[in-house]
């Protein structure tokens, strides 16, 4: 069986909010960490998410 390209990742706020969003990400054309700039209910901000591991 062949391998996914896509994998979910979890989008984690650098406010240290504990928020985060969840995400599908293409392994073989972004290999590097995924960051974004998204909305923090928390934090009330835009502040960036950045790529972690699905526990």
């Amino acid at each position: 069986m062949a391998k996914a390209n896509t994998i979910k990742v979890k989008l984690v706020s650098t406010a240290d909010t504990g928020y985060f969003y969840v995400t599908k990400k293409n392994t073989r054309t972004m290999t590097e960490k995924m960051t974004k700039t998204k909305y923090d209910p928390v934090a009330k901000k835009h502040v960036e998410f950045r790529e972690a591991k699905i526990k």
